[in-house]
């Protein structure tokens, strides 16, 4: 069931949403699960509810957000800080990509942060590849969070608390966006020699390059320390566990359509411009809960895990935490996200509850691989990046894999240093 669901996701035979529901159904039928298929797929579906939930009402307020405009002043601002200068510039470059990764959007990341700076590394003729790499190194550490993509489908797979698995990888987080910082120091400093910049050299004005801009007729500047309050509670509220994160969603959503949006046509409006790509979202992880009940209700799950534990060396059982990260590099970068959390999540999660390991370890161990996935062919926001910089797929992937995989081992190191992931 697991190749065949995989083999259809990564030929493009069948989308991920069909794949989920049809494959496990139709492996259901033929094992003589019929009479209990029902009850094992609703079981599933019930325990991917409450990251549904969450989902959907985080990507809806923070596209709200984005639609108000609470991020426009920190694009402003970081562009008039870099002025000319390629160091500053590159940080700049990581500052800003790291901002408005949290909306959990990774289209909207890379064309807000190329919008705001490709002209003007174009105009100080540094390397475009350079963007590009600061877009993979902030991006894929921020979207650990909740609401980006990684974690919920793991905890949706494992059926675990997104909210707790998320707190774990806090650490993980940090560090990453720091070895990212320290990277566009060091590339900055080298772009500074190789153009020979000097303090003394022409700034480039501000009005003369194109920001990104939110439309006029959704924008709320008066509210802007408003929103900034309401999503400084939010993230207070989840870090300290103050309700559960979809109730915390879905009161931060409230608010902010409330607030921003007050006539019921606006709310309307801004519900239905953003309601293609939350559905999309809420749709994988239900049928993802099809896939995930059906494998544990039949026993599948139980008997690969049997036979995977057979081939663990003799003592490699207790670093099977460890283990899942560092095979997740290879596995993310070859398949796809959908494939690697729904077909082979739930069987390393089994087979390490066999050696004792929390399945909430092995959720957080198999995220850890996300900055070299970001480089596999199968995403399509590479391609978008390459477009945009005119650069070659293969000539991004040689510059950046090196760095992506330093990245990756960082987050696990401090997973491992902070027991995240032990």
């Amino acid at each position: 069931m697991v190749v065949t669901f995989m083999a259809l996701i990564i030929s493009k035979r069948l989308s991920a949403v069909t794949a989920l529901i049809l494959i496990p159904v139709a492996f259901g039928l033929a094992s003589g699960a019929g009479p209990e298929l029902g009850a094992m797929v609703m079981g599933g579906v019930k325990q991917v509810a409450p990251t549904a939930l969450m989902l959907m009402f985080a990507i809806l307020y923070f596209a709200i957000m984005f639609d108000a405009g609470l991020f426009e002043p920190a694009v402003r601002r970081i562009l008039r800080y870099v002025g000319n200068d390629p160091l500053r510039v590159v940080l700049g470059t990581a500052l800003l990509a790291t901002v408005i990764s949290f909306d959990g959007d990774g289209a909207t990341t890379v064309l807000i942060v190329t919008t705001a700076f490709l002209p003007l590394y174009l105009r100080l003729g540094m390397n475009p590849l350079i963007l590009a790499l600061m877009l993979l190194l902030t991006n894929t550490v921020v979207n650990l969070i909740p609401w980006g993509g990684p974690v919920a489908r793991a905890a949706s797979a494992l059926h675990l608390d997104v909210a707790q698995m998320f707190l774990g990888l806090v650490p993980s987080l940090f560090a990453g966006l720091a070895y990212a910082f320290v990277v566009a120091f060091w590339i900055g400093r080298k772009e500074r020699r190789r153009l020979g910049w000097t303090p003394a050299s022409k700034e480039v004005a501000l009005d003369e390059l194109a920001l990104p801009t939110v439309q006029s007729d959704t924008h709320r500047p008066k509210l802007f320390w408003v929103n900034l309050a309401l999503t400084a509670g939010l993230m207070y509220s989840m870090a300290t566990g103050l309700a559960p994160l979809p109730l915390l969603m879905m009161v931060g959503f409230s608010l902010a359509l409330l607030v921003n949006y007050p006539r019921l046509a606006e709310q309307k409006a801004r519900v239905a411009a953003h309601a293609e790509s939350v559905l999309m979202v809420i749709a994988l992880i239900f049928a993802s809960g099809v896939f995930t009940g059906v494998l544990s209700g039949t026993g599948m799950v139980d008997g690969m895990s049997e036979k995977i534990v057979q081939l663990i060396p003799d003592g490699g059982g207790q670093y099977f935490s460890i283990l899942t990260a560092l095979v997740a590099l290879p596995l993310n970068f070859l398949i796809s996200n959908d494939a690697f959390f729904f077909g082979i999540l739930p069987v390393l999660g089994a087979a390490g509850a066999q050696y004792g390991i929390d399945p909430m370890h092995i959720a957080r161990a198999s995220v850890l691989g996300q900055p070299v996935h970001a480089l596999s062919p199968l995403v399509a926001a590479v391609y978008l990046i390459s477009g945009i910089i005119k650069r070659d797929m293969g000539d991004m992937q040689r510059y950046c894999l090196l760095w992506a995989i330093g990245s990756s081992l960082v987050l696990i190191a401090t997973a491992v240093v902070t027991r995240a992931i032990i």
